[in-house]
């Protein structure tokens, strides 16, 4: 158990990958705290989770600094200090460019872009004070997209708040190297989640996803989580300002486009 003792919080953990992390990570040894927006959900999940270790939800709205603190006070009062961080939170809203909303720009950047800031800056200081103290450093771990790289016209604000949290990613693990503190992001390509089938509800287009990507198939959230355990862990401590694209190969296409033939 290569996390056994460490303490997590994981965001938007009610359900999918942030769910599947969660469950990853206890399963590794850690003790998780479940934080996100929907109380009930959360809760669920908890019972859901609990078999699995120790595990405490948390009802927090990642955007509101209040909202946080609380977060890490109380995980810091129930469970010890905060090793690692798990910056899963996030949103999408389609429309077209000439259709999109101030507001709902806006809402989309605050919660996948200021959200990470915010949770990574507030747990990045308890770190450098335990480090300052003489204890280890820590880990942060933002959940980006291939988005952040491909442009999207009706998945605008989503794809520039993964844009920024891949510059966020780079820019706080460079600040946070004197002290040992790893920042790494995990870019998904397309993941079976509920996100997934509300931007693309018919099976058609979930179809199509799989077969646009060179694996020909769609990611599952425990291969998200396998690869957040292993970046959360002594394993990967030489890792840090990295987005680790998990995406089946899209990244990887040639400016072509063309697939790679089936054997």
């Amino acid at each position: 158990m290569q996390l056994e003792g460490k303490v997590a919080i994981v965001t938007g953990a009610a359900r999918g990958i942030g769910h599947a992390i969660a469950k990853r990570l206890l399963v590794d040894g850690a003790r998780v705290v479940l934080a996100d927006i929907d109380h009930d959900a959360v809760q669920r999940a908890a019972r859901d989770l609990a078999l699995y270790g120790t595990v405490r939800p948390m009802v927090a709205d990642v955007s509101d600094k209040l909202d946080i603190h609380n977060l890490l006070t109380s995980t810091s009062a129930a469970l010890g200090e905060i090793d690692i961080l798990v910056n899963n939170a996030g949103i999408a809203h389609q429309a077209a460019f000439l259709d999109l909303k101030e507001e709902d720009f806006d809402r989309v950047m605050r919660v996948n872009t200021k959200g990470a800031f915010l949770c990574g800056q507030a747990v990045a200081r308890r770190m450098v004070e335990r480090v300052e103290a003489g204890g280890n450093p820590g880990t942060i771990i933002n959940i980006s997209s291939v988005n952040s790289v491909f442009g999207v016209p009706d998945q605008l604000a989503y794809a520039v708040s993964k844009g920024a949290l891949n510059q966020l990613t780079r820019s706080m693990a460079l600040a946070l190297a004197p002290w040992g503190i790893r920042v790494n992001a995990i870019g998904l390509g397309s993941i079976e989640t509920n996100m997934l089938e509300g931007i693309n509800p018919s099976l058609e287009n979930r179809k199509r996803l799989a077969a646009q990507t060179p694996l020909g198939r769609i990611g599952q959230p425990d291969e998200i989580a396998a690869i957040t355990a292993f970046l959360a862990s002594d394993e990967a401590s030489y890792v840090t300002g990295q987005i680790l694209y998990a995406d089946g190969g899209l990244m990887a296409i040639s400016a072509s486009g063309q697939l790679p033939q089936r054997i």
